[in-house]
């Protein structure tokens, strides 16, 4: 059998997290920074191995920031407990990523729509997020509320405006992108806006707009009068 080299083998300059500790996080590779996640590797490979085999699987398909636990503990060499902590480390990326360093302005349904398609069109599967502005149409901050189609994921108001209101935004912009490539609202898109716009309307947080992105374009439900007022 082949020896396997682990990263206590090689120089320390090479080493992970060595190189994070000396160098900051934003030197080191995708590859290094998963097998920093994973801790160790297998009998048969190094943590650094097992990363770059982790990355090749995805790098194709499906983004890995999207892979369920079960999809990761069915990879060789993974294990529940990896992944598990690669899983809930990209959980909390991705929650933390909502917070946004320089206040940008989404004042018209375009400037809305081509930040959102940058982030959702390309996405194949289904999610619903809120965007949350100050009083002068700053984003202040964004999160998923959640994943999968309206009419089988219901999206409960307490969820939309529970952090609009710990953080005292002053309006929220409902988002969600259609996989399928047409971004004409369904029924279900209708209806649960015009229930969010209710709840907005007694909270006193006002829904500004409702944008649903798609490969083939945006739909404003705000500039097609959708709005429930």
């Amino acid at each position: 059998m082949r020896h396997r080299m682990s990263i206590r083998e090689l120089p320390e300059s090479l080493r992970p997290r060595e190189r994070l500790r000396l160098l900051g996080p934003e030197a080191l590779t995708d590859q290094e920074l998963l097998a920093i996640l994973l801790g160790t590797g297998s009998q048969t490979e190094s943590a650094l191995d097992l990363a770059r085999r982790i990355l090749a699987e995805y790098g194709a398909g499906r983004p890995l920031a999207e892979a369920s636990v079960e999809e990761l503990n069915r990879i060789p060499g993974v294990g529940l407990a990896k992944a598990a902590q690669v899983r809930a480390a990209l959980e909390l990326g991705r929650r933390w990523s909502g917070a946004v360093p320089e206040r940008i302005i989404l004042a018209r349904p375009e400037a809305v729509a081509a930040f959102l398609r940058a982030q959702m069109a390309h996405l194949d599967r289904e999610q619903f997020r809120v965007l949350l502005l100050d009083a002068r149409n700053r984003l202040m901050h964004q999160h998923v509320v959640a994943l999968g189609g309206l009419d089988s994921a219901p999206v409960h108001p307490r969820e939309v405006f529970k952090e609009a209101i710990k953080r005292s935004a002053a309006a929220v912009i409902l988002a969600h992108n259609h996989p399928s490539g047409d971004p004409e609202p369904s029924d279900p898109d209708l209806g649960i806006t015009r229930r969010l716009c209710r709840a907005g309307e007694i909270l006193g947080i006002d829904v500004a707009d409702h944008i649903v992105v798609a490969q083939e374009g945006y739909v404003s439900f705000r500039a097609r009068g959708l709005l429930d007022r």
